[in-house]
């Protein structure tokens, strides 16, 4: 964000995006002439350089890998500053998370087996929430090649009442320990600072917090002193009761964006590494049919917030609202269509409640990536 003086000397507000628009199956098809996207399997060609101006876009330009230097080196100082660190960070390679004895690595992409343990998930109604029918779910998830479980205690449906932080850590301790028992890498889905603590305490690896740690202002203190990866959602009503309240975006993609950036700059200036920070930009939290599937096709424009992305889109309303209202449980399709945007957006984590059909799409469209590495059939000697 930077500031920029109008003639009669009023104030303006200017912020500037870089949006990859332009993608290849490899570098080899532009003759070189593309970046790896955040250091994984996709590549961008051709960029959009958007500056907004108070709320609204003034001016936006196009460029190559070739070309942007250029653009960049005519916009004003404050705004150049800011995007040339967007420039670095969309071409910047993620280390592998550690996670216990597993090692996540995030140049492919990686499935996150949903385990919800509420009586009252949208998704499976509450199916998995005893402890048996808990520990082989897991066990199934990671059978079938999930990197991460996310265990969850409290719904955070449209709706759904809030759960006591008590009834929330009986939820999920004993799940996370059968998982860590498992040999998994376990993430725990709170928002809550003791929940975190008792979860971490069981054993799990890393915090998915909805709120993206404005609900609860101990959290981010007790994600710093741990040391522990987390992961930041973007929900309009973050800092109070219903993640859902308060979606009113003049430009979705680019409030979402600066909202992400301000909770990044944030978990950093209390502490926390900027290696442990992953964002999420809140598929279906506080947001419409047309400002969520706005968000998906804007995937590849987060990756200049330099830090790992998580698409959560698996069975969410959106899908049902495409779909003759199909419900929950037969939004398969829809599920593994989002998750190949994600994946053609070089999004790192997919998290999804259908494990294996995901896992065997990832495997397909990897299998189709790396042969378009090697296919020169299309070029001249």
């Amino acid at each position: 964000m930077s500031t920029a003086v109008t003639r009669n000397g009023a104030p303006m507000s200017d912020s500037i995006y870089i949006r990859p628009i332009g993608f290849a199956p490899g570098p080899q098809c532009e003759h070189g002439n593309a970046v790896r996207l955040a250091g994984g399997m996709v590549y961008a060609s051709r960029f959009a350089v958007i500056l907004r101006r108070d709320g609204s876009v003034a001016e936006r330009w196009l460029a190559t890998a070739d070309t942007i230097g250029e653009v960049l080196g005519a916009l004003p100082d404050a705004a150049g500053a800011e995007a040339e660190a967007q420039w670095g960070n969309l071409r910047l390679a993620h280390p592998p998370l550690d996670l216990g004895s597993r090692t996540v690595r995030l140049d492919q992409p990686q499935v996150v087996g949903i385990l919800n343990v509420t009586p009252d998930s949208f998704s499976d109604g509450g199916r998995f929430s005893g402890p048996d029918a808990g520990r082989a779910h897991a066990a199934a998830m990671v059978e079938a090649g999930a990197a991460i479980l996310d265990v969850g205690g409290e719904s955070t449906r449209p709706g759904a009442k809030p759960v006591w932080e008590g009834d929330e850590i009986a939820r999920v301790v004993p799940a996370i320990e059968g998982c860590v028992a498992m040999g998994a890498a376990v993430s725990v889905d709170t928002r809550k600072s003791a929940v975190m603590e008792a979860a971490l305490d069981a054993g799990a690896h890393l915090v998915n917090d909805v709120s993206g740690l404005a609900f609860d202002a101990r959290s981010a203190a007790v994600i710093a002193a741990r040391g522990c990866p987390v992961i930041l959602m973007h929900a309009p009503g973050a800092d109070g009761e219903d993640l859902h309240e308060g979606g009113d975006y003049a430009n979705v993609v680019f409030d979402v964006f600066d909202a992400l950036r301000a909770r990044r700059d944030a978990a950093v200036a209390a502490g926390i590494a900027r290696e442990n920070i992953i964002l999420d930009p809140g598929i279906g939290f506080g947001k419409s049919l047309g400002e969520s599937t706005a968000l998906i096709n804007a995937l590849p424009l987060f990756h200049a917030l330099g830090q790992p992305l998580m698409l959560g889109a698996s069975r969410k309303r959106m899908i049902g609202a495409m779909s003759n209202e199909a419900p929950a449980s037969e939004r398969l399709g829809g599920s593994i269509a989002l998750a190949v945007a994600g994946m053609d957006a070089g999004v790192q984590l997919l998290r999804v409640h259908d494990v294996p059909e995901t896992v065997q799409a990832r495997n397909v469209w990897r299998g189709l990536r790396d042969a378009a590495l090697t296919d020169f059939s299309d070029l001249p000697d």
